[in-house]
């Protein structure tokens, strides 16, 4: 690992997956400087180091940031990124996560920064034609979200031709769990995602809704790589060392390799509570591939990094141990 105290920026590090990599950044030794605008990150979220209150496009901020904490690398999660949403308000995404991407950009480049990972999605491919899927898989993506992903992975390929600067596009799956030690985990309001959603129905003793039961997979239900927490902050900071040790810059998937249905989600979720799960099928939702689950060799390959918590049991275990004991204290937060 690279000499101790780096500052590292992290962009969207109150957030769920951003504040988890701070975490794993400072067992490393690096000084994560967290930058949020709190539109949907937590104070309570930013634990291991200093925080900035801004936004990413707010190109002076950003500037002044940098070089105030001498900045040695990027770790850039900031963006909106509910797909559903993304198809409503398109012009919405491309303004935060286009125009605020680029500033960042900018803003490195002015002020020599030089190495960036960057938290891209396995929504870039769209819906493909063979799975598990392959970096090479051609990117096609099916909603604004997606396109605006794929955007500034394309930009940093073309700055990256231009210019000194050396990045890692991490194409994550479906991240999922918390901190084992329960000092972050997942909170989003709106929640959209399946697991907490299945956890709340728990809770609460209102269904979960599962979007289509005809498909075709083993159970008629959709199939998705899920990816626990931990390790996608394991492999960020894998990602950094590897850029900051002279690595050339990549794209990589991040994910397991095997999928588990929705209806695997649930039954797993009744034997780690102890409890029934209620859900009720609903109509498929428009643009939901049957399936989505990540060839991730190449990770393991160039970074060494292997998913060491994903299992599904314990990624739900680690989601419930946490929701039961903290969210009553953080939901009036997120309200």
């Amino acid at each position: 690992m690279p000499e101790q105290g780096k500052h590292v920026l992290v962009t969207g590090g109150a957030g769920y997956i951003g504040s988890h990599t701070a975490k794993a950044l400072a067992a490393a030794g690096f000084i994560p400087v967290t930058y949020d605008n709190l539109t949907f990150g937590h104070r309570w979220a930013v634990q291991w180091g200093p925080m900035v209150e801004g936004d990413v496009r707010d190109r002076a901020k950003l500037i002044d940031t940098l070089r105030r904490y001498e900045i040695a690398a990027v770790l850039h999660f900031a963006a909106l990124a509910y797909v559903g949403e993304s198809m409503r308000k398109p012009e919405l995404y491309y303004n935060n996560n286009v125009t605020g991407g680029l500033t960042l950009l900018e803003s490195m480049l002015e002020t020599g920064v030089r190495h960036i990972v960057f938290s891209s999605s396995c929504a870039t491919y769209g819906t493909p034609q063979v799975v598990p899927i392959a970096e090479d898989t051609p990117q096609l993506p099916v909603n604004p979200y997606g396109e605006t992903k794929l955007a500034i992975e394309r930009a940093l390929r073309w700055l990256g031709a231009a210019h000194p600067l050396s990045w890692a596009a991490l194409r994550y799956f479906n991240a999922a769990g918390a901190d084992a030690a329960g000092d972050v985990g997942e909170l989003h309001a709106p929640e959209s995602h399946l697991i907490p959603l299945v956890l709340e129905a728990v809770l609460s003793g209102q269904p979960v809704e599962v979007y289509g039961g005809d498909y075709a997979t083993r159970d008629g239900t959709c199939v998705r790589d899920y990816i626990h927490v931990t390790d996608l902050a394991e492999a960020h900071v894998r990602a950094l060392d590897y850029l900051l040790r002279g690595g050339a810059s990549i794209a990589l998937n991040l994910g397991t390799g095997e999928g588990s249905t929705v209806h695997e989600v649930i039954e797993t979720a009744r034997v780690v509570t102890g409890q029934k799960v209620p859900f009720r099928v609903a109509s498929r939702r428009p643009g939901d591939p049957a399936a989505l689950v990540a060839d991730a060799g190449r990770a393991g390959k160039i970074l060494g990094w292997r998913p060491g918590h994903s299992s599904l049991k314990n990624i739900v275990k680690t989601a419930w141990d946490w929701r039961c004991a903290h969210l009553q204290k953080y939901l009036p937060e997120s309200l």
